[in-house]
């Protein structure tokens, strides 16, 4: 009798708020909570795991987001295959680009996108826009919203191995005032997606990383000016506009966003968008700037995505490419593979996942897909955004047919495209070439002293 009493208080104390070890069957008691998850983040990655998550009716869902009307800065790109995949509506998509024009140091230009068949373009999108269509969409299916700021996370020592909660503080919004209110909730499990400066990933002691700051100014020009830039994009190199990047003028539904980004010399970055916007020169001539944005973009992963029933993903995870700092499609793919996996191992709200099997499903996998994506760009970054001659050679190589083919099937499709061995063959001796040329023809490249902040690299 004594033994069937201290079960039934131990059962007691687990159906009010006790803790049980992880992975222990979940009682069918009728006082049951369903699992708690909490997405910190409403951009991309956050809304779209969300979505997920609150599609299970055994999971309740919730997203912080602070700022419902943010305008993050961004280039605003999205590939084709992010259209359907995630249901896009034209209605998100500003302009249709379907050419784009490539400029070198020394002032050489060249077109690119006769490849593109007529149904193929780079969709153009304002955050804002696009943000909200997603959000929207998650709320529909059932998440609750706060218009909130997390500003800490409590992470009990033995999370890895019991179902203990985490503790979420933040400061609620309202549209009534500016002053937030404090207050605090519980959650089973933690979605990072609150980017670079991720909260998240600063509890989990997820790690640093290396980042660069992209600027970009949002300028108002002339419908005549406007009218050149319909279905076009422009990128440019060389060590003015940037020492690793390149400088961009991407149109919008009214406007060109007109920017630049750097790593090894951030505190330069207003010197680097004067110089695109020389660069640009009589293009966005008497335009009127309405917007000026500057935002931390993550260079390479995490060192620790997950930990315990947390786990990280878009920029708060370091889903940006290198060379071409794409962000936005491996946010919203990220997310919602995270969702996925973690729905699938909680067996329809049955019991929660641990570390390891978020790793070996969500992790894995996504590295898998993208690993080779993430891993070409570093070295195309390495090898042609190094220096003015590299930059000229890289310029040169983009008249070849063959290389815009590849460039815009891989960015448009999301996969590394198996290629022709003769036409491989044939581009790594143009390329040996353009690089020879290249150097031959270049300036010099400017010199920069930066040893306290950019050029420390983890």
């Amino acid at each position: 009798m004594k033994l069937s009493i201290a079960a039934t208080l131990v059962a007691s104390a687990s159906a009010f708020g006790g803790y049980t070890k992880l992975n222990a069957p979940k009682s069918t008691s009728a006082l049951d909570m369903k699992y708690r998850v909490a997405v910190v983040g409403g951009g991309p990655s956050g809304a779209c795991a969300a979505e997920i998550f609150a599609q299970d009716p055994n999971i309740e869902t919730t997203m912080f987001e602070r700022k419902l009307d943010n305008a993050k800065p961004c280039g605003g790109a999205i590939p084709l295959c992010m259209i359907g995949e995630f249901d896009i509506p034209e209605s998100v998509v500003d302009r249709k680009v379907r050419k784009m024009n490539l400029i070198s140091p020394s002032g050489v230009e060249v077109d690119i996108g006769d490849t593109l068949k007529p149904n193929e373009y780079i969709g153009m999108c304002r955050r804002e826009i696009m943000d909200k269509y997603l959000r929207d969409r998650a709320i529909e299916y059932g998440s609750e919203i706060i218009n909130g700021l997390v500003t800490s996370i409590q992470v009990p020592e033995d999370h890895k191995v019991s179902e203990v909660p985490y503790t979420i503080n933040f400061q609620e919004f309202s549209a009534n005032s500016s002053a937030g209110v404090a207050k605090s909730r519980e959650f089973d499990l933690i979605i990072g997606a609150d980017g670079a400066n991720s909260r998240v990933a600063k509890a989990m002691d997820a790690g640093e990383y290396n980042f660069a700051i992209a600027f970009q100014e949002r300028i108002k020009i002339d419908d005549d000016k406007m009218a050149f830039y319909e279905e076009m994009a422009e990128m440019y190199v060389g060590d003015d506009v940037s020492p690793d990047f390149y400088g961009w003028v991407f149109p919008k539904y009214d406007h060109v966003g007109v920017g630049t980004g750097t790593v090894v010399n951030r505190p330069a970055i207003k010197q680097y968008q004067k110089a695109i916007r020389d660069r640009a020169g009589d293009k966005i001539a008497g335009g009127k700037i309405i917007k000026v944005e500057a935002h931390p973009i993550p260079e390479h992963y995490r060192p620790r995505r997950v930990q315990g029933r947390i786990a990280l993903v878009g920029d708060a995870a370091g889903y940006v490419t290198k060379c071409s700092g794409e962000g936005i499609y491996f946010a919203a793919k990220s997310g919602r593979m995270a969702a996925e996996e973690i729905v699938a191992l909680m067996k329809n709200g049955s019991r929660l996942p641990t570390q390891a099997e978020i790793e070996s499903t969500y992790c894995s996998k996504y590295d898998k897909l993208y690993g080779p994506t993430y891993t070409v760009l570093d070295i195309l970054q390495k090898v042609f955004y190094s220096s003015n001659g590299a930059r000229e050679a890289f310029v040169e190589l983009c008249n070849s047919k063959y290389v815009q083919q590849v460039t815009f099937d891989s960015y448009l499709y999301k996969r590394v495209q198996g290629n022709n061995p003769l036409d491989d063959l044939k581009l790594l001796g143009d390329t040996i070439g353009c690089l020879v040329k290249g150097y031959s023809i270049a300036k010099p490249d400017a010199e920069f002293s930066n040893p306290v902040e950019s050029l420390k690299r983890l």
